[in-house]
């Protein structure tokens, strides 16, 4: 297959877990990658034969700086996958750190926030793409261990259901939901999950998904993605209006 042949690709968080799996897929199907994350992308970049960048996503010029990059050295860009984050470390009570939190806001959301102002004005010069931000299944319930991890989640799956109309402009954008899936993230409680049995979804498998919604036509939707179960668009329930 080669859905993505002649297209121009960004990745955040692609140094490891399911931004290399996806810069990886991508560069299967035909993509020139621009591999960016805040640490050393160099291995994954030259696995890919793609470009390598330094990106902190929680800088909005940074973003931005990136973006211009990727345009110049690959000619352009189409789909990008918005896939930076890290763990909370803290919760709301007795354990809040005001660093762990802005450091997990500044990543988990305003990484999803600048990238797609960023990458917006180079998909329309494009005439259309797609954007995948990675959320999780936190964005889609309560998760009372890790509450402002649930917080950006949540808000990341706001943001995308909020932008579906772009896709009048011929740009998609959409959310995928994995459980608890092979990432840095999960290093702290994967002994954990593994003693009780919970399966870790493969990274290879979520980078799968994210591949069919760049490539798919669908907007606005926030896919789950669960161990034993094919990808499935979570059913929103509807709000009611007034009386």
């Amino acid at each position: 297959m080669s859905r993505f042949a002649g297209k121009a690709a960004l990745v955040t968080g692609a140094a490891g877990g399911l931004g290399r799996a996806t810069a990886l897929a991508l560069a299967a199907e035909g993509a020139a990658v621009a591999c960016a994350d805040v640490a050393d992308a160099g291995e994954v970049a030259a696995a890919t034969g793609g470009i390598a960048l330094r990106l902190d996503v929680s800088d909005l010029d940074a973003n931005r700086a990136a973006v211009a990059e990727v345009e110049e050295r690959l000619g352009g860009l189409d789909v990008v996958h918005l896939n930076a984050g890290v763990a909370t470390g803290c919760g709301v009570g007795d354990d809040f750190d005001l660093a762990s939190y802005r450091r997990a806001m500044g990543a988990n959301l305003d990484g999803v926030v600048f990238g797609v102002h960023a990458v917006l004005p180079a998909l329309r010069r494009r005439g259309g793409g797609a954007i995948v931000a990675t959320a999780s299944l936190a964005g889609l319930t309560g998760v009372p261990y890790d509450p402002l991890y649930a917080a950006n989640k949540h808000a990341v799956v706001g943001l995308v259901r909020s932008l579906a109309h772009l896709a009048e402009e011929g740009i998609t954008v959409n959310a995928v939901c994995p459980g608890f899936a092979e990432s840095r993230i999960i290093d702290p409680i994967r002994d954990a999950l593994r003693d009780s049995g919970v399966a870790i979804i493969p990274a290879e498998t979520v980078a799968g998904v994210v591949l069919d919604l760049l490539a798919g036509e669908v907007s606005g939707q926030a896919v789950v993605v669960q161990p034993g179960r094919e990808p499935l668009a979570f059913n929103f329930r509807g709000v009611p209006g007034p009386r």
